[in-house]
């Protein structure tokens, strides 16, 4: 590996258990650290709670098909990570339909290993400095570094409060449902006891780091509705 540069982080979600370990056996060196997903609910969820560099997302899945999660990558978890998409479906309207749904390249099986990693290596160089940093009032965070800064004064986020972070700073003003976050955070689970203490849960645990580093926990409850994000200078204006 390149001295000083970190490991990629790749995200196989492939349900033949072959062609992963010949992935996971070619790529398994010190340049890449990799997950595996064997199946889509699994892959939403570990995008809900980990931070990968580039996606490589077989299309015909189990249960959830790789359209489908490649659509709800974009759009449920508003995660703009790199998507290979690697299928035996050859058809122009199969590759149509595969980057309509947000994926940034397509690779027809069979393969040679070496063009994955080529292309792997390419949609990194041209994403990773792209990510920008996004901005709630005097809230500033960085998709790339989970890094919140206040006031002059900054945090690092991980895990699960990073994704909610990012999630409410990306919906403010506005809240967002419990059933929203649920269905972003756990890959489409239904909403229910279980799914409600585990968001309190998450939702405190995010709103005592934030509290202690920054002086502000900075998420608020919208009573029955769900939670949004509140910037000091939003408070300021509602009780002058």
């Amino acid at each position: 590996m390149t001295a000083n540069r970190p490991p990629l982080r790749l995200l196989v979600v492939e349900d033949q258990v072959d062609l992963a370990e010949n992935l996971f056996e070619f790529l398994g060196e010190d340049r890449y650290s990799l997950d595996f997903a064997a199946d889509g609910l699994t892959a939403l969820h570990l995008l809900a709670t980990e931070s990968y560099d580039v996606i490589v997302l077989d299309l015909m899945l189990p249960g959830v098909n790789g359209f489908d999660v490649c659509r709800r990558i974009r759009q449920d978890l508003q995660c703009q990570t790199p998507i290979i998409l690697m299928t035996s479906l050859s058809a122009l309207n199969d590759k149509e339909k595969g980057f309509e749904c947000g994926a940034d390249d397509y690779l027809v099986k069979p393969f040679e290993l070496r063009e994955l990693q080529l292309r792997i290596e390419a949609l990194h160089r041209r994403h990773s400095p792209m990510k920008p940093v996004l901005q709630a009032g005097e809230i500033r965070f960085n998709p790339g570094t989970l890094e919140v800064e206040l006031r002059g004064m900054k945090t690092t986020l991980s895990g699960t409060s990073s994704r909610l972070f990012e999630l409410l700073i990306r919906a403010y003003p506005n809240f967002l449902s419990h059933t929203a976050l649920s269905d972003a955070l756990w890959g489409g689970a239904r909403y229910g006891d279980a799914e409600g203490n585990s968001l309190r849960t998450h939702i405190y645990t995010l709103r005592k780091s934030l509290a202690a580093d920054l002086g502000n926990g900075l998420v608020k409850t919208v009573h029955g509705r769900g939670y949004r994000l509140e910037s000091p200078e939003d408070g300021d204006r509602t009780t002058s």
